[in-house]
């Protein structure tokens, strides 16, 4: 008792409260009486002085309600002071008008009993058994009250509830954990889940609403009512985590809705949760009791001896090792080693597998269910009685822990009072023997030292039987993965933080990475992943985290792989793939930490997930020229009569073969003048599939040109731009012409519908185009974009050769001429591809102005940077600025308008590496500057092409490129001064 008049002044301050609020019964006597009784604990002083002494939270209840310290100073609560909760509080209620007066009677009343349990707590008045039974038939009495409540003025505002029968619905509460078990502690968080019978609608209101709408907003006036913060204070601090779906779920299920999820997506932890769950103020009389007891049993408790469970929690077990570990919890009392948590967990492992046919076991209370474990040899009495003593210590000291401060505290203190106030609390208190009848227990406990040593022993016994449970325990795995856990909502986020700033992450970046973690994990209740699913992304998860977290650059990697994992959530078989498959996983996080390009690409279609298994494809892609027998060879397994399925495949084909390119870019196979061909050969493969697709359905309904032998289309698809220079980018869209013969006046055979020859292709080119642009699931195939045509976006979509000729040589501006050069046929017959070579050599040998052919390039030129280019000096446009990409392919469409007419043979070719070599070998420009040209258009190019891997502009800072940028200026000023 030593301590105890330590708080002299805090009796000295209540008795100034008494004395100013009732001058009429307490005066100045009061503070003798506190000299003379304050350490004397037969006196009401000397017990209230305990109490004080005790608790923090009680000598702050007793300022703040006088009316109730003076009932407490003329006699002090005792055990009988603390029942028929429900009663009292029920008169309180009736007096309340509005919801601002039942949030403050609801903390009001909530402060005076909780410090009647902590004054009846601190001076042995009840059992610890009594104490959290108490605790619980308070806080069940305080939520049934608010419901009540909360129903009644809901009712008046939506109306009454009902069935299909017209019975009137009410809002049925299962209370979970400690405060199902009858165990509630001093500071506990509550954890709820709410239920209703049925679905239906409200009666007896202007409006109806259905009984979720009425429920939903039911629950959430109640769980304002107990968890706001007011000046009073809170009641209990509400958690509905554990409800179906966790936070993303409906506040409020039905019955059916309820029995549905346990049924499908019901996890193992949520049946070992729902082991404590209760419904809390059942009547016997109401049969929706039953009714909703019946529908959770079977899932809680399987018929048979549950072996299957074991697995599941053998796992519990590890995460709760994992978590000591981890988080260094030596003194926590509930969650360290040998602390409450195992011992619950020991208790509700064999109710799992044994529950179902050991109907002694189906029950809430912990303490209950102890001797029926010794009673069927699960553990032995000796076992028995060592859970039993620890369980009722550690509740003890976790009580006297939290009625300090009304606080949720299981950390052993670190300052001498509260050492103290343990100390006294634990040294000796009461407890219930087998009968139920009050018995003192005494400990060896006179300093720290001593109170570590008693419950280091009650620990070690704890533990001696956790480690026994479910097996053996195995050899700690000391490199484990810090990931393991981290699905679960008890993984927090200053665990999270810690091992982002192991990991090296900057922290500038942390608060980012840590956000979108945590958004990862909230949301997954979202999904309906499914039991098989989520034991999958358990196992998927702390690998893939490890791995992506130990990559350079893991701030931006992490966004990119997260969202590729939630858009394979629901398809288990893709999980599998990464979690059985460490290969996979690997090249997977390898490609997506350097392409921002592939992670969107997978993230779109996950399809493309299939390549990953196999690395040699990956690391070695077909030759360029294989694409189209590629092509030709997958679309034979589709149906030919689907047009979307077929259309589909089309684009799931170039997916994965982009993803091929990109990792054989990424991972250094292919160059990239290589990388280019391959996406320019991909494109001309499908160009020629979406051609034969259009034209086999136009001659469907309208049949073939009749001048057409067998096998012929006299039709010409020209590929402009980089299609045309075989200089594909991975986002580059098609420029095309589509160029026909239409052989005089013919018209079509074999059809419904004879139609002439030109409509026909005509109708071909809007088939074509509609079919690169169609939406389907897995995108568009590519853009397509048909400006180049004669007369742009005013002319036809197709024209004949004639036409074509015609207005090349006739009407084109000189950047349609510029356009020409980079041109060449990607699809049609061989004498079709002559005829138009002919005419691109024409037309590009045709003799021209030189001076008017230099002031339209510059005039084309200069407009081009003022409408595009971003004049910023600090950074590079490799495409658009001067000195780069638009620049060298001027100088390279100039160079054969200029010289083509002297030299016929300098329009062979349309891209630009082979025009500077053939200008350097007709003496037009000289070896070095050809060679510089090049590599100067290589090396941008290059730049461009990763640039867009990862996802970026083609921007560089603007102290890049200097010498080539200069040089290709230096070339632009020698050909147009």
């Amino acid at each position: 008792m030593s301590f105890v008049a330590q708080f002299v002044d805090k009796l000295h301050s209540l008795a100034e409260v008494l004395i100013h609020s009732f001058p009429e019964k307490f005066d100045s006597t009061l503070f003798e009486q506190i000299e003379q009784q304050k350490t004397d604990p037969t006196t009401n002083i000397g017990q209230m002085a305990v109490a004080v002494a005790m608790s923090d939270f009680v000598a702050e209840a007793w300022q703040k309600q006088p009316a109730f310290l003076a009932k407490c100073w003329e006699k002090p609560p005792h055990f009988e002071d603390c029942d028929q909760y429900a009663k009292r509080l029920d008169e309180v209620l009736q007096h309340v008008q509005t919801e601002e007066q039942l949030y403050r009677e609801l903390r009001l009343f909530r402060a005076r009993e909780m410090v009647k349990l902590s004054v009846c707590q601190s001076l042995n008045f009840a059992t610890v058994e009594q104490v959290f039974i108490r605790l619980s038939q308070l806080a069940e009495s305080l939520i049934i009250g608010a419901r009540d409540w909360l129903y009644a003025r809901a009712c008046e505002e939506m109306g009454t509830p009902m069935d299909a029968q017209g019975n009137a619905q009410q809002l049925y509460i299962l209370g979970m954990g400690k405060l199902g078990g009858f165990e509630l502690n001093f500071s506990s968080d509550i954890d709820l889940i709410f239920t209703y019978p049925s679905q239906g609608e409200t009666v007896g209101a202007r409006r109806s609403v259905d009984n979720a709408k009425f429920f939903t907003r039911l629950g959430q006036r109640l769980i304002n009512a107990l968890d706001q913060y007011t000046a009073d204070g809170f009641v209990y601090r509400t958690d509905m985590r554990l409800r179906p779906f966790g936070d993303s779920g409906a506040l409020a299920l039905s019955f059916n809705a309820m029995e549905q999820y346990y049924q499908d997506q019901g996890r193992d932890w949520e049946r070992y949760a729902m082991i404590k769950g209760r419904i809390l103020g059942a009547q016997a009389t109401d049969p929706n009791i039953t009714v909703l007891q019946n529908l959770l049993r079977p899932f809680v408790y399987r018929r048979y001896i549950d072996f299957s469970v074991i697995q599941a929690l053998r796992e519990m077990k590890q995460k709760i090792e994992r978590e000591v570990r981890r988080r260094n919890l030596t003194d926590n009392i509930k969650l360290g080693a040998g602390g409450i948590r195992e011992i619950e967990f020991i208790v509700q492992v064999f109710q799992l597998i044994r529950g179902g046919r050991e109907i002694a076991l189906q029950q809430h209370e912990l303490l209950n269910l102890l001797p029926e474990l010794s009673k069927l040899n699960l553990i032995s009495i000796e076992q028995e009685s060592d859970l039993r003593h620890a369980y009722l210590f550690l509740r003890r000291a976790e009580n006297v822990l939290q009625a300090i401060k009304d606080q949720q505290t299981q950390q052993l203190p670190d300052n001498e009072l509260d050492r103290q106030r343990l100390i006294f609390a634990c040294a000796e208190f009461t407890q219930w023997d087998a009968q139920q009848e009050s018995v003192s227990v005494s400990y060896p406990i006179h300093d720290w030292a001593s109170f570590l040593a008693v419950l280091q022993e009650h620990q070690r016994k704890v533990r001696s039987v956790f480690q026994s449970l479910i097996g053996d325990e195995q050899e700690e795995n000391t490199s484990e993965n810090a990931w393991e856990d981290f699905l679960e909502a008890d993984f927090d986020e200053q665990e999270l933080l810690g091992i982002l700033q192991q990991n090296g992450v900057p922290e500038a970046e942390q608060d980012a990475v840590l956000d979108r973690l945590l958004q990862f994990r909230n949301e997954l209740p979202r999904y309906a992943i499914g039991v098989r699913g989520r034991a999958v992304l358990n196992r998927l998860m702390p690998n893939l985290l490890e791995q992506v977290l130990h990559t350079p650059n893991s701030p931006v990697l992490l966004p990119r792989i997260l969202t590729i994992i939630e858009k394979i959530l629901t398809r288990t078989t893709y999980l599998e793939l990464l979690a059985e498959n460490p290969q996979a996983l690997t090249q997977l996080i390898e490609l997506c930490a350097q392409s921002k390009f592939i992670a969107e690409q997978v993230a779109r279609h996950p399809i493309l997930l299939d390549e990953l298994l196999d690395q040699k494809s990956l690391r070695n892609p077909p030759h360029f020229t294989e694409y189209a027998s590629e092509l030709q060879q997958y679309l034979l397994r589709l149906p030919q009569d689907d047009e979307e399925q077929f259309i589909d495949g089309l684009r799931q084909f170039k997916h994965a073969a982009l993803l091929r390119i990109a990792a054989a870019d990424i991972l250094g196979v292919l160059p990239v003048m290589k990388v280019s061909d391959h996406l320019t050969y991909l494109a001309e493969a499908i160009i020629g599939a979406v051609v034969n697709l259009a034209w086999q359905q136009i001659a469907v309904r309208f049949g073939v040109p009749e001048h057409l032998a067998e096998g012929e289309k006299n039709f010409l698809v020209v590929g402009y731009g980089k299609l045309g220079g075989i200089e594909l980018g991975y986002k580059s869209d098609l420029d095309l012409v589509f160029l026909y013969d239409p052989a005089g006046n013919s018209q079509t055979v074999g059809g419904k519908k004879v139609i002439d020859s030109n409509q026909f292709y005509l109708r071909l080119a809007q088939k074509i185009v509609s079919i690169f642009s169609m939406n389907t699931s897995a995108g568009i195939l590519y853009d397509v974009d048909m400006r180049l045509r004669p007369s742009g976006d005013a002319g036809l979509l197709g024209c004949s050769f004639t036409a074509f000729e015609n207005y090349q040589l006739n009407e084109a501006w000189t950047w349609e001429k510029q356009a020409l050069v980079r041109s060449r046929a990607v699809f049609g017959e061989q004498k079709l591809r002559d005829e138009f070579e002919t005419i691109r050599h024409n037309v590009l040998s045709a003799p021209r102005d030189l001076v008017q052919l230099k002031q339209d390039v510059c005039e084309m030129r200069e407009k081009m940077y003022e409408h595009l280019a971003k004049h910023d000096d600090a950074q590079f446009n490799i495409k658009t600025d001067q000195g780069g990409i638009t620049d060298i392919e001027f100088i390279a469409q100039y160079l054969v308008l200029a010289h083509s007419p002297q030299q016929p043979a300098l329009t062979r070719w349309s891209d630009n590496v082979r025009i500077f070599e053939i200008m350097a070998e007709y003496g037009v420009i000289s070896d070095a500057d050809s060679e510089r040209l090049k590599q100067c258009y290589v090396d941008l190019r290059n730049r461009i092409h990763h640039l867009n891997l990862l996802g970026l502009p083609s921007v560089v800072d603007g102290s890049e490129f200097c010498a080539e940028r200069a040089f290709v200026r230096e070339i632009w000023a020698r050909l147009f001064r």
